[in-house]
């Protein structure tokens, strides 16, 4: 009896093809993300003729290149298990209210939909998605956002436009902070008026692409926002909603150069200094429970 994929630490490409609602299964190869997901398997999708080129290699200019493959797409397993259907549509809505905030511009976008998931001999809901793959280079909120820490991440994601010299450097930085403006300018409405927050705290969540956009990547944990005395955990014990609203206060700091404003309705609540220790005790827990390898995750701090 196969086991169930949610409880898999990691999954490869035969064990995709082998889902009872994947087809076509010799069109395309399936590789497991560097980033190894605590709540989805995430999986590029190739295509075997460019992993072929990426593994063999190709002459250029009288040299063997080996390029590696672009995915197409990722996609996304989710891990959550669902009581009934009406949960998972309810995580659906989350997700398409997360999408219509940020729009196409600060989030990739994810085709998400709902299967059949065959599994000891019966069907269980299973959340999927199929996702766009962003090219980029990590945004740390808990780092340096500095103009020297920025310039090395632009050399990393496009090291050719360094023959433009330090002025495409600039309108790049320059890009990177207007382009935050308003992406987080966006977030604060959704957590104000939806009452929604995607998980900002994880590492890896957020990406800076070429043309200097912030891409969140991972909506995979979308928490409820309550301005109770009560801090809410997520489903692993996590207090992604406190954390999430932190790295955007340190975001804006550092990207925007706006001061932190403890005084304004969001983080009147959650930046309270006691609040803020409790939530460091909360924290430490959850490192203490999950092991080490959530650092992967969440950055320990």
């Amino acid at each position: 009896m196969a086991a169930d994929i949610r409880d898999r630490l990691r999954l490869e490409h035969l064990d995709i093809v082998e889902l009872n609602f994947i087809r076509g299964q010799g069109d395309f190869l399936f590789r497991r993300h560097y980033r190894m997901g605590l709540r989805s398997h995430i999986m590029e999708v190739l295509k075997p003729a460019d992993v072929a080129v990426e593994k063999n290699g190709i002459i250029k200019d009288g040299l063997r290149w080996f390029p590696k493959a672009t995915p197409l797409k990722v996609l996304r397993i989710f891990r959550t298990r669902f009581d009934n259907l009406r949960d998972a549509e309810g995580e659906l809505g989350r997700v398409k209210i997360v999408g219509r905030y940020l729009g196409p511009e600060y989030i990739a976008k994810s085709d998400e939909f709902l299967v059949d998931y065959a599994v000891q001999g019966r069907y269980e809901p299973l959340l999927c998605g199929l996702q766009e793959y962003v090219d980029g280079e990590i945004l740390d909120p808990w780092g340096r956002l500095d103009s020297d820490y920025l310039a090395s991440l632009f050399r990393r994601i496009d090291p050719l436009e360094n023959k433009n010299g330090p002025r495409a450097m600039e309108v790049w930085e320059q890009n990177v902070r207007k382009g935050a403006e308003r992406a987080l300018g966006r977030i604060r409405t959704m957590i104000l008026e939806a009452k929604l927050v995607p998980d900002l705290a994880g590492v890896g969540n957020l990406l800076l692409t070429r043309t200097g956009d912030i891409k969140l990547v991972d909506i995979n944990n979308i928490s409820r926002v309550s301005f109770e005395s009560a801090i809410p955990r997520d489903d692993r014990g996590y207090p992604v909603c406190d954390k999430s609203i932190e790295a955007l206060s340190l975001l804006e700091h550092k990207l925007i150069g706006r001061p932190v404003d403890r005084n304004a309705p969001i983080y009147q609540t959650f930046l309270d200094p006691g609040r803020m220790k409790e939530v460091r005790s909360i924290e430490r827990e959850f490192h203490v429970s999950m092991g080490s390898s959530t650092s992967y995750f969440y950055p320990s701090r």
